[in-house]
């Protein structure tokens, strides 16, 4: 087995060092049988409770499932799972056999998986049984699609469809992992594609660790007595450090929950599993302080951190969490094409209302219209580079070569950095205002309307007045019970100007049920445009 990944002595930053000779899964996976943690609780999933060594043998079995199938090494195999114990030895299998697992987000429809399908010529595709109708209106025409797999014990829309199980069951337990280096191909992540198709993030064997261990060990400070639960799925980067990565690398416990997350289905499982950290995203945290029955007490009372990322979380959100649950909210952002958050508060260096400073073994820059780095308190775009940047986006030269620009990516965020290398996010580069000469983020229109005690979540967009002129408009979700009418709106739009600019105040509001949102959570503002 691969000697484990270790971390460079002295070094700044202390990214881990890797052997030639490495492949995740003996790192995540095996490296705990040998270090002695076989009988450790790993997993806590619906439907039961596994050991390190359960998932080992999982793990080996699956690989050995897919090798009956005659999967070989850099074949895609497609993962359309929800967050249970198959998602983990699904795939961690395909990396210790050199296979590719590609998971999918389980909330899409026919039109985008069969895009997804035939984009990544996956030749396996494994699906839970919940998801099986969607996903067999887009299996058909795929003649790269050699195999069906179902996952779980209910009814599928593959009704000839092996069973996972099954097919584990007749492998066997003993797999040797596939000789690979830290820059073999080891998964992808699809874009979630708010502004288009989807992209094939493509990550290599050496990306998973570097993220463990520069930000859950860097800024977490996790540890084997940690319990991790997220609401973020494992389908998408954030979800799959919060919930895999992060607990597996250190020897601690994962906490998945198929189900969506709800603030009901949350808190049932803070209260039940007493998680240490949790992560989740600034919309869950606003719903959860919407409801006023949700206090301390029906929380986990061995919570120590939490964290936020998906998109920045309102200072109001972050400041009203902790006085209701007595535990701070460390927001961040992070990336498909970085794996996981590469710009972070920290629990002894915060700032609320910022998004922190660069995650220990990453480097920002702020940077102007020609590319040129802004100095501090400047407005400009982000740009990051860090030991787990993308390879590349799959089959779209033109995206890779805008983005991967040397071994700085380029995020298509705006952002102000201070003096102290704390960094204020002000949008999306493409959702910036331009209000009487003068540029407006929408996010920050928006965190000053988070801020009434009345108002659950709001998205800020562009709109032409009457004289063809651009000014803020309002979409605003109110808390249950309550109505808005045009006193409403004058209230709002007073308490905004009361807190920013008079310029930035909304022009209009439109109260609505719900925003529109991606899988991740995050609003999808051109679907407001008009």
């Amino acid at each position: 087995m691969p000697s484990p990944s270790s971390v460079e002595p002295g070094a700044s930053p202390p990214r881990p060092v890797l052997p030639r000779d490495y492949n995740a899964a003996s790192d995540f996976i095996d490296r705990h049988l040998a270090e002695g943690r076989g009988d450790k609780l790993a997993v806590i999933d619906d439907h039961g409770r596994y050991s390190y060594a359960d998932i080992a043998e999982r793990v080996n079995r699956a690989g050995n499932a897919f090798l009956a199938l005659g999967i070989l090494p850099e074949q895609r195999i497609a993962l359309a799972l929800l967050d249970t114990v198959d998602f983990y030895a699904a795939f961690w299998g395909a990396l210790k056999i050199g296979a590719v697992p590609v998971p999918l987000n389980t909330l899409l429809t026919a039109e985008d998986y069969a895009y997804m399908l035939r984009d990544s010529r996956a030749v396996a595709l494994l699906v839970s049984d919940a998801l099986s109708p969607t996903l067999a209106k887009a299996a058909g025409d795929l003649p790269r699609l050699s195999h069906v797999i179902a996952s779980g014990d209910g009814p599928s829309a593959f009704a000839d469809a092996p069973r996972f199980a099954e097919l584990c069951a007749a492998a066997g337990a003993d797999l040797a992992a596939a000789e690979t280096t830290p820059d073999d191909i080891a998964f992808w992540l699809y874009s979630s594609g708010s502004t288009g198709k989807p992209k094939g993030v493509v990550h290599l064997h050496g990306h998973l660790v570097q993220t463990a261990v520069l930000y859950g060990g860097g800024v977490l400070e996790a540890g084997p007595d940690d319990v991790f639960f997220s609401a973020a799925k494992l389908f998408f980067a954030y979800g799959l450090g919060n919930a895999m990565t992060f607990p597996l690398h250190v020897g601690g416990t994962a906490v998945l929950m198929a189900e969506r997350p709800t603030p009901a289905a949350v808190m049932k499982r803070l209260k039940d599993f007493r998680p240490t950290i949790f992560f989740g995203v600034p919309t869950l945290y606003a719903a959860i302080l919407g409801d006023r029955t949700i206090d301390r007490g029906a929380s986990s009372d061995a919570l120590r951190l939490c964290v936020s990322a998906g998109e920045a979380l309102p200072e109001d959100v972050a400041r009203r969490w902790t006085d209701r649950f007595g535990v701070p909210i460390l927001d961040g952002i992070g990336s498909t094409e970085m794996l996981h958050i590469f710009l972070s508060n920290r629990v002894d260096a915060t700032k609320l209302g910022s998004t922190g400073k660069a995650v220990p073994g990453y480097e920002l820059k702020v940077v102007g219209d020609d590319g040129a780095e802004l100095p501090p308190g400047e407005l400009g775009e982000l740009m990051v580079r860090g030991p787990s940047t993308a390879a590349f986006y799959w089959n779209n030269r033109a995206k890779t070569v805008a983005t991967f620009q040397g071994d700085w990516c380029r995020t298509g965020d705006k952002y102000i950095a201070d003096e102290a290398g704390f960094h204020t996010y002000a949008g999306r580069a493409d959702d910036m205002l331009k209000v009487s000469g003068i540029w407006v983020s929408p996010f920050e229109v928006e965190s000053a309307l988070v801020g009434h005690d009345d108002v659950l979540e709001a998205a800020v967009v562009g709109h032409m007045d009457a004289d063809e002129l651009v000014k803020p408009k309002a979409y605003v979700v109110l808390r249950d019970g309550l109505a808005g009418d045009a006193a409403k709106t004058r209230e709002l739009q007073d308490f905004v100007k009361s807190r920013l600019a008079p310029y930035k105040y909304p022009r209009w509001i439109e109260f609505r049920d719900e925003l529109p949102k991606t899988a991740t959570g995050k609003i999808q503002r051109f679907k407001l445009r008009g």
